[in-house]
């Protein structure tokens, strides 16, 4: 059955319902039936008995002898009066005896009789020695009635469930028509045609609202695939830029015959440039793939506070703006110290770089939370790139004049969910962004918690 078409199992359920209707039907009605004729057929036995034994001459009434009989029997069997064609014994002494008491109907084969005969007996009034009048009917035209009932039953219900079939195949067909068409456009889309979307059935029933989903998830495949196709075009410029100046500067190295120390060091820089941009990516991808590895322990997070002020300190005094650091108290936060170093270097990094004002690194205990901030006093993050600024590969507009391929912030997200955290733009003046890592009690000796080996760290990153 399950390697039938959708069509097929339809028609066919549909086939197995009109059956089984069609069987409780005309078993219905084949019972009702039966039971009205029998009531009948007893209420004219009952009418002739009482011709017998009710007031009046007593004679037997006039009956056709293949149809029906009428006997007066005596109490040991014996006949006292029968009409024409009548049974010699339509009776058994144990059903005579009864029949003495109070009325009895049994019924049987008779000799002379055509097919079962119901009997009617019951006591003679007046007669001595419990005398019985029995009275019997062919049930033959009964039963012939029920057969043509079950034959036009079983006739008609097989072209009924033909027909049901046939109607069955029809509606499943028009029901999946929708389905058929969903299915035919699903296979002409592809991304050389962006914009094409599933048709909507004129209905609002369970077809379109697969559709609609569909087409939900297509846009967002679409925006994905729109996301990576710009990465690629940003990380395939920010790759060929540090390739192309190590490349003049070795070739002005070789016109002029040495190398002097300005190419040897734009060429390094170059060079961590393109390291950096290698290792970001692994970053990326390691957390893209739920593998980022991390080995966490218990940090004093004014400690790794301070050292993101001293890491960005000469870079923010030639910019003349200034660092400071917020912490009460000795918190303690459970994590990688390597990734955590990354994360901050993020934060502070985009904070100098597309900010304004003093820099600012505040942390507070949130119930079972440390949240960290990193706030400037710049204008924010823009209205179109606050609600995606933690997607990979984003950037603002001004942020491509400035470096950078988008990862800063990606990075934050992927080294906060890695350690149960989060990370959020904070509802503040200027620009805020909040790391929120668990908590962890003690000191700050504690002991290391379990967890996997750690990879090389990195330090920079991009996102505004």
């Amino acid at each position: 059955m399950s390697r039938l078409g959708l069509r097929a199992r339809l028609t066919a359920a549909f086939s197995l319902a009109m059956v089984v209707v069609l069987a409780g039907t005309g078993l219905f009605v084949y019972s009702r039936l039966g039971d009205d004729l029998d009531e009948t057929v007893d209420e004219a036995l009952e009418a002739r008995a009482e011709q017998v034994v009710g007031p009046g001459d007593g004679g037997l009434p006039v009956t056709d002898p293949e149809e029906g009989f009428t006997v007066v029997l005596a109490a040991g069997g014996r006949i006292v009066d029968a009409s024409a064609g009548a049974p010699r014994r339509p009776l058994s002494a144990s059903e005579l005896r009864r029949a003495a008491a109070a009325p009895i109907v049994v019924e049987r084969r008779l000799p002379g009789a055509e097919g079962r005969v119901r009997v009617r007996a019951e006591p003679l009034a007046g007669e001595p020695g419990g005398a019985v009048v029995a009275v019997g009917q062919s049930l033959d035209d009964r039963d012939e009635t029920l057969r043509d009932l079950a034959a036009a039953f079983a006739v008609g219900g097989i072209a009924a469930v033909a027909a049901a079939a046939l109607l069955g195949y029809l509606l499943a067909a028009a029901g999946l028509a929708p389905m058929e068409r969903i299915r035919r456009r699903a296979g002409e889309i592809s991304l050389d045609r962006p914009g094409d979307r599933l048709p909507l059935p004129d209905a609002r029933d369970e077809v379109r609202r697969l559709a609609e989903t569909l087409n939900e998830m297509l846009d967002r495949l679409e925006r994905s695939f729109e996301r990576e196709r710009r990465f690629v075009a940003d990380a395939s410029h920010e790759l060929r830029t540090p390739v192309a100046v190590v490349k003049t500067e070795l070739e002005n190295a070789l016109r002029s015959g040495g190398l002097s120390p300005d190419a040897l060091v734009a060429a390094v820089d170059e060079c961590d440039h393109l390291a950096q941009l290698a290792e970001d990516l692994l970053v990326i991808a390691r957390a893209a793939g739920g593998e980022l590895p991390l080995r966490c322990e218990a940090l004093e997070l004014r400690a790794a506070l301070e050292d993101a002020r001293a890491r960005f300190a000469d870079r923010a005094r030639e910019h003349g703006r200034t660092i400071a650091v917020e912490v009460p108290g000795d918190l303690i936060v459970a994590a990688d110290p390597l990734r955590l170093r990354q994360a901050l270097g993020n934060l502070v990094d985009n904070a100098l770089r597309h900010g304004a004002g003093r820099v600012t690194l505040r942390a507070e205990v949130e119930g079972s939370v440390v949240a960290i901030d990193v706030a400037d006093e710049g204008p924010g993050f823009a209205a179109d790139l606050a609600g995606r600024a933690f997607e990979r590969f984003t950037r603002g507009d001004a942020a491509r004049t400035r470096g950078g391929v988008g990862l800063g912030l990606a990075i934050v997200r992927a080294v906060a969910e890695a350690h149960e955290g989060r990370v959020d733009i904070a509802p503040a003046a200027g620009t805020t962004v909040r790391l929120s890592l668990p908590a962890l009690s003690g000191s700050p000796q504690a002991p290391v918690l379990p967890s996997r080996p750690s990879g090389q760290p990195t330090i920079r990153g991009d996102s505004r």
